[in-house]
């Protein structure tokens, strides 16, 4: 028997020669995508460095809503807000309180540093107060507004996140922490828990919320 020949080995179909990557560039053969955009520097820090370690903004976000969840009203969540007001206040800026569940105790706020001259209460019904919270949100005279808006469904808080661009002014919103399933157009999310005490971000955007709670702020006299 002869010998059987060899079948001629050729190259693969799938084979292409190797292309640099600046002459695919230059041939426009590859879309190049922009740089990414650095986010800006922040100008609204909480005052808690925890927490602002972990938001993309290294603060709160400005002319957005922030969504504050609570297991239950007074386990210290203004808090959270009262070295921000300190600094707003003492610097002239004017912020706006609509239908707190409870009357602000302004010795209180002012042991925290907040100036209660710019601080303007609005007494609402629960049926006004999301009206009542829009309408500060967008008048643009104010640098912040807090809301304990009792009927809030996804709709009603799109008007607010937009009131708040609007505006230019930071939203604060108290909502039960039930509310954590359900979506939300705020711009941060930050669950409080219990015991132990701590903070969830939930929702930041621009960036992965962080998948470890951040330990919730200490008491002080002035705040508790």
């Amino acid at each position: 028997m002869g010998a059987v020949p060899k079948p001629a080995v050729g190259k693969p179909a799938f084979f292409q020669p190797v292309v640099a990557l600046d002459t695919l560039l230059s041939d426009r053969r590859v879309w190049r995508g922009q740089a990414a955009t650095p986010l800006p520097a922040p100008r609204q820090p909480t005052g808690h460095a925890a927490l602002d370690t972990v938001l993309p903004w290294g603060g709160w976000p400005e002319a957005a809503l922030t969504e504050l969840l609570l297991p239950a009203d007074g386990i210290g969540e203004l808090r959270l807000l009262l070295p921000t007001l300190a600094r707003l206040t003492q610097a002239g800026h004017d912020i706006a309180i609509v239908a707190p569940p409870y009357l602000p105790y302004p010795d209180g706020w002012r042991r925290a540093g907040v100036d209660f001259a710019h601080v303007h209460l609005v007494d609402a019904n629960p049926r006004d107060a999301l009206w009542a919270s829009e309408q500060c949100l967008r008048a643009g005279c104010l640098s912040a507004v807090l809301s304990w808006p009792m009927q809030a469904d996804d709709r009603a808080l799109r008007r607010l996140q937009v009131a708040a661009d609007t505006g230019g002014v930071m939203g604060f919103v108290f909502r039960d922490v039930r509310a954590e399933r359900n979506p939300s157009p705020a711009a941060l999310r930050i669950a409080i828990d219990n015991a132990p005490t701590r903070l969830r971000v939930i929702k930041c955007r621009g960036a992965m919320a962080p998948a470890r709670p951040v330990p919730f702020p200490a008491a002080t006299p002035a705040a508790a």
